[in-house]
């Protein structure tokens, strides 16, 4: 039978695990992607990694995410990380918009969702939680992008698109990296491009806005502004910037486990159609991602990973039962995970990392 999870390795990061075997005590990092309800494929094993597999580990772990990322990163620093991933995989799962939302439906909605997903201990939880720390990753938007009107931040996507498309350093003209960490965090990040990045620490007063931020996708939710502590200016989704990651990270050495919907993560949300753009090697040396198989996205129904497609594509019912089947059928990665894991036989099912990348 064909394994439901494929676990591929940096060249860094396989010679680690030949030394000292496969332990969490090796894992540092923590990475979550953007990708709304591409997450629901993960699921099985968010429920596993921080309730289980992590649970005896000692020492400080940096969970970093953007977008549907960080929402994951908000659950699996909390006290009872299984209660929140599963708060949020059901709300999300079960939203429902009317049949032409506006931005401020669709925002309404968000704000609903992060303060189920919260409850009322969730942002005590992350910020006095000492051994896992949530890094939410979004952008201050500059020129057209700071725009409230539709027309002018069609532009400036366009803008943006066109910048991007001759270097990534081109986004420095319309976005600055804004990473919100929680206190006392030992976290540095290393970007082969140099990116303008700033920092701005989370407190009681903008978690809330820091999640909704980094989830904010341009023209489909409304930009947050006035986040307590933070520059002042209009911040959006992390992903546009940093959507699936060309990163490395410190000052700690250490292994990055980077759970992940595909086998080929594209580095900003403005390079999905650029096929040349792939991440930097020194981005991934160090990386341990684990991806669903082929064969088990398959066997999902329509044989497919959920995406934000599906709202427009199916009726809430029918969507509804999908997603709820996916989040069902997931489960099965977490327990494969966990399995191989007790075994020591996760070390025979290692492959190298199956995508090009650049020197560097």
């Amino acid at each position: 039978m064909t394994a439901p999870l494929n676990i591929y390795a940096g060249p860094g990061a396989l010679a680690t695990l030949k030394e000292h075997g496969f332990y969490p005590l090796l894992f540092n990092y923590f990475l979550g992607a953007s990708g709304g309800p591409k997450w629901f494929v993960l699921a099985g094993l968010d429920r596993v990694l921080f309730p289980e597999w992590f649970d005896e580990r000692g020492g400080q772990v940096q969970v970093i995410g953007s977008s549907a990322g960080a929402f994951r990163a908000a659950c699996a620093v909390q006290r009872d990380p299984l209660a929140a991933i599963n708060r949020l995989a059901h709300h999300y799962s079960h939203t429902v918009y009317s049949a032409k939302p506006s931005a401020n439906e669709i925002t309404v909605k968000a704000r609903e969702l992060i303060s189920h997903v919260l409850g009322e201990e969730g942002i005590d939880d992350i910020l006095l939680n000492h051994r896992f720390k949530a890094h939410i990753f979004a952008v201050r938007c500059h020129r057209a992008m700071a725009s409230r009107g539709r027309i002018t931040q069609f532009h400036g996507l366009a803008m943006s698109a066109a910048a991007n498309a001759v270097s990534r350093r081109g986004l420095n003209r319309f976005y600055t990296r804004h990473i919100f960490s929680a206190p006392d965090s030992d976290f540095t990040i290393h970007d082969p491009y140099n990116l303008n990045t700033e920092r701005t620490e989370l407190s009681i007063v903008n978690t809330r806005d820091a999640l909704l931020a980094s989830g904010s996708i341009p023209l489909v939710l409304e930009g947050v502004e006035k986040i307590v502590d933070a520059p002042e200016g209009v911040y959006r989704d992390g992903g546009i910037t940093d959507y699936h990651f060309d990163l490395s990270f410190g000052p700690r050495e250490g292994l990055v486990l980077y759970p992940h919907f595909y086998d080929k993560p594209v580095p900003g949300w403005f390079d999905k159609g650029l096929k040349r753009r792939v991440p930097h090697r020194s981005s991934y040396d160090n990386v341990v991602m684990l991806v669903p198989s082929a064969e088990f996205v398959s066997s999902l129904p329509y044989g497919k990973i959920p995406d934000r497609k599906d709202f427009d594509a199916l009726d809430p019912q029918t969507r509804i039962k999908y997603w709820q089947t996916v989040l069902s059928e997931t489960d099965r990665l977490g327990e494969y995970f966990m399995g191989i894991t007790a075994s020591g036989k996760i070390m025979d099912e290692i492959k190298p990392l199956p995508f090009p990348m650049l020197n560097g």
